[in-house]
């Protein structure tokens, strides 16, 4: 990289050359800056550290604000936002920004299609361009011989308001147009996008909103919403902003025949194009991805709530024309709701495994997704305090895929004077025991470690398919064994007696002996497994992974000192603390004592175990990010275990590699910074010998 520009001794001459130096530094600043956001943004391809860029806008800022007239609108520097105005202003724009219909199913699609053939008095196929439906801010970017000069909200539809000092601050902006791909950039040029915040974004958002008491946005679209209408552009410039680019307005000077052509136009200017469209499909095509998008919908790393079916011939768009409000050459095929209001009933408290009270909202049960929902995690007292969440409350429920349904936010505009303050009890519900707060936690604990809902817990998590594998023993036979006192420790599953297992209500002479022959089946377990189901705290398959391969036996375990085992290569501090701590209560030890004496033998599954194979990922930390299209993650772990990696969530200068899917995001970009070995999922699957 150039050396900075130095200042240099007074006088007019000198005055003269500096500016002349000053102009050549900060054209080529602006231009070799654009090109690399250019490469980081559209190309995935970075040559330079986001340090290196820092320190690169960093000094054109500093001589744009010495020679102002050199400073341009398409410079890099307009991203770092200007002084807060007044109002907005308004632009009309110069071809409407129409909202689209809607379809909720097969049928809908199948109907949108034939009035297409209606209206074009034809048989023949039409084909059509299908895309993820982003949950963003739509927004309308106008260059003039190819620079940004002005950027506007879709309002109306006919009129928005002027917010180009705020979309200048989005990186994935361009500010200028790439001209090195193409030479027919368009004399005019409106582009239409959606402005959206990656999850990953969002949540350390509401993090750092939380961290300084402000109200938490409810989700990416709300926040990005705010974000993009900021009247200080300084403070949009903080946030995480993005944008996919969809399609155009008004175009002068060129023209295009497809969808496909002008997307591809579009990415080769500068433009983020989503990479999840399908081009030139037929209806069959178009149903059989709508299936495709919402499965990995939730493996996304930013919202998307339906899809968008538009003809892909722009002819035919054009001959189709519009109605008041709508093309009729376009849909937008939703997705089951993931979000649905409803009012909690009441908030009540569970114990988890660890003592950990939960409080958790009991809803009026609604449909989201097709799933009836009646409760969602309110997670701690901290939570329910930023939200101001209140029983008989009017509620914005959330649920996506698997995830536990949670209170989004509270609509306020509801409440009638009815509703009722919540307080976590001082005592636990189930046994009565004391709860602590620990420090620099937001979680309360029951400190009764013989707590029957604890108990239960740590039962379910011991005999678990991860943890001893006992079949048969599933959560309601525990919490009947725990009830009827068959079972009050860990070491009580090895001893169960048949006879009183007879005697239980629904349990027969066979299911007795199948439970029985299950807990013997598994006193054969691997070391690992054992650890993993004795439940400590921070200890999950890997950390038990990691011990294991270490130390070999349970005993070198229970002795180890927190050095040792904090210097294993992917241990946390935390973790290795848990341990220590673990195993130096006389109790625990007792209990480990006992379930040995039990008959349970633990096989040492080190490195050199037959479930694991040498091969170029042995020994080594792996990390994977991003969306792989041919493989599923878990199944990836898994064959990376069985090759011998441990495969961790976060990357550190510990890791040795780094699988990345598409839009891998933040994990790779430090990678990259770190010089960590990154594989794309072809070689990836290429060294599994898949």
């Amino acid at each position: 990289m150039n050396e900075p520009l130095k200042p240099a001794a007074s006088g007019p001459d000198q005055s003269v050359a500096d500016s002349e130096k000053a102009a050549s530094r900060v054209k080529k600043l602006q231009e070799e800056l654009t090109d690399h956001s250019y490469r980081y943004h559209v190309l995935d391809d970075p040559i330079i550290s986001d340090a290196e860029y820092d320190r690169m806008l960093k000094e054109l800022v500093a001589l744009e604000e010495e020679y102002p007239h050199l400073s341009t609108d398409d410079s890099p520097t307009k991203r770092v936002g200007a002084p807060p105005l007044d109002a907005f202003e308004t632009a009309d724009h110069r071809v409407p920004m129409l909202s689209l219909d809607n379809a909720f199913d097969t049928d809908d699609i199948q109907e949108f299609s034939k009035r297409i053939l209606r209206m074009l008095k034809s048989d023949q196929q039409v084909l059509f361009t299908a895309e993820p439906k982003l949950d963003g801010v739509a927004v309308e970017l106008t260059y003039e011989n190819g620079v940004l000069i002005q950027a506007t909200t879709r309002g109306d539809g006919v009129t928005g308001e002027v917010i180009t000092r705020n979309v200048r601050t989005i990186a994935s902006v361009p500010l200028k147009l790439n001209a090195s791909e193409r030479s027919d950039i368009p004399e005019h040029l409106d582009v239409r996008g959606e402005v959206i915040i990656r999850q990953n974004g969002f949540e350390t958002l509401n993090q750092e909103r939380a961290r300084n008491n402000e109200p938490l946005f409810a989700n990416p679209r709300n926040a990005a919403a705010g974000s993009l209408r900021q009247l200080d552009s300084r403070i949009t410039a903080q946030r995480p902003l993005d944008i996919f680019v969809y399609g155009v307005g008004f175009i002068s000077g060129t023209g295009y025949a497809t969808q496909e052509e002008m997307l591809l136009a579009l990415k080769s200017f500068g433009f983020p194009v989503n990479e999840h469209i399908q081009y030139a499909v037929n209806l069959d095509a178009v149903i059989s991805f709508y299936t495709r998008l919402e499965g990995i919908r939730d493996t996304l790393e930013y919202e998307i709530d339906g899809m968008v079916v538009k003809v892909d011939d722009i002819a035919i768009q054009q001959e189709l024309g519009q109605k008041i409000k709508s093309p009729r050459w376009a849909i937008a095929w939703k997705f089951p709701a993931m979000e649905e209001t409803t009012i909690i009933r009441d908030i009540r408290v569970q114990v988890g495994r660890t003592g950990t009270l939960t409080p958790v909202a009991i809803l009026d049960p609604v449909s989201i997704a097709g799933v009836t929902v009646s409760r969602a995690t309110l997670h701690n007292m901290d939570e329910i305090t930023r939200k101001d969440i209140r029983i008989h409350d009017t509620v914005l429920v959330m649920r996506a895929g698997d995830v536990i349904p949670k209170v989004v936010k509270v609509i306020t505009e509801k409440r009638d004077g009815n509703e009722i303050m919540f307080q976590m009890p001082e005592s636990c519900p189930v046994c009565d025991g004391p709860v602590r707060r620990v420090e620099d936690e937001a979680a309360a604990r029951c400190t009764n470690f013989s707590c029957p809902a604890q108990l239960k817990e740590r039962l379910r998590h011991f005999v678990s398919k991860k943890g001893l594998d006992v079949d048969g023993l599933g959560t309601r036979l525990v919490d009947q064994l725990v009830e009827e006192g068959l079972l009050t420790a860990f070491g009580d599953v090895f001893t169960l007696d048949r006879h009183r297992l007879v005697g239980l209500e629904r349990m027969g002479d066979k299911s007795a002996d199948n439970l029985i022959q299950a807990v013997r089946e598994a006193k054969n377990t691997t070391l690992r497994r054992f650890l993993f189901a004795l439940g400590i705290d921070h200890v999950g398959e890997n950390a038990a992974r990691l011990l294991s391969q270490t130390f070999g036996t349970i005993e070198e375990i229970m002795a180890a000192p927190f050095d040792d085992i904090q210097a294993i290569h992917g241990m946390g501090d935390k973790s290795a603390m848990a341990v220590v701590e673990f195993f130096k209560n006389p109790e625990n030890q007792a209990m480990v004592r006992r379930i040995l004496e039990s008959g349970v033998v633990l096989e040492n599954d080190s490195m050199a175990s037959e479930e694991q194979e040498e091969s170029a990922f042995s020994g080594k930390t792996v990390v994977l990010t991003g969306t792989l299209e041919t493989i599923k993650r878990g199944e990836a772990k898994a064959l990376l275990e069985q090759k011998g990696a441990m495969v961790t969530s976060g990357v550190s200068k510990k890791t040795d590699w780094v699988i990345a899917g598409t839009k891998a995001g933040s994990k790779l970009d430090k990678a990259r910074t770190l010089g960590i070995n990154i594989l794309d999922e072809q070689a990836f699957l290429k060294m599994l010998g898949t």
